[in-house]
């Protein structure tokens, strides 16, 4: 599952991806952009059955998405739902957030706010060990090699790129708590 605002280098990822039989998933904007460099990916709509809502405002929030990113592919039961859902497993989920943009006009930065890039990233950093959580592009390249030298990403990386992903949550978190703390002005 792929949904970036920051395309930096996001095509070679997935191609080499796609290359090692990896199927990608991604939001619209990435999908568009994806297609557009030749890579053979799904639209998030062929997993959840609608498109995009309120002007992009719901794009990954859905029981299919979130289950499968959420399933503990050891728990018998989680597959069990996940079967009679409809929903298959996410492995990686790869994201990176729209930029909150700093502005005197609410309305602008309540329009840039990120909800489901960032509860997507966290449920995927919760379920580590099932999906590996990518949200920086200087990853990119050590994901691939550890892909390509052992089918997989080890045990220690992916308790790295867990930790990168609740911390960059969280300074996207307090970044916004400091914005909307002087627009509304108030002292918590």
């Amino acid at each position: 599952m792929i949904s970036v605002w920051d395309k930096t280098d996001i095509a070679k990822f997935a191609k080499k991806l796609t290359d090692m039989g990896i199927r990608i998933t991604a939001t619209f904007g990435t999908w568009k952009y994806l297609k557009e460099q030749g890579i053979n990916v799904a639209n998030i709509d062929q997993i959840t059955g609608f498109s995009e809502l309120l002007n992009g405002r719901v794009k990954t929030i859905h029981p299919k998405i979130f289950a499968g990113v959420l399933a503990q592919l050891s728990n018998k039961e989680h597959l069990e739902q996940l079967y009679k859902l409809g929903a298959e497993p996410i492995d990686m989920v790869v994201i990176n957030f729209r930029p909150i943009e700093k502005s005197s006009d609410e309305k602008t930065l309540f329009d840039s706010i990120d909800i489901g890039g960032v509860a997507l990233l966290r449920a995927a950093a919760k379920n580590y060990r099932d999906v590996v959580p990518v949200c920086d592009p200087e990853d990119y390249d050590e994901i691939l090699k550890s892909i390509d030298t052992c089918g997989d990403v080890v045990l220690q990386h992916r308790r790295k790129l867990c930790a990168k992903a609740f911390l960059v949550c969280s300074k996207y978190d307090a970044k916004l708590f400091e914005i909307l703390r002087e627009l509304f002005a108030v002292d918590l």
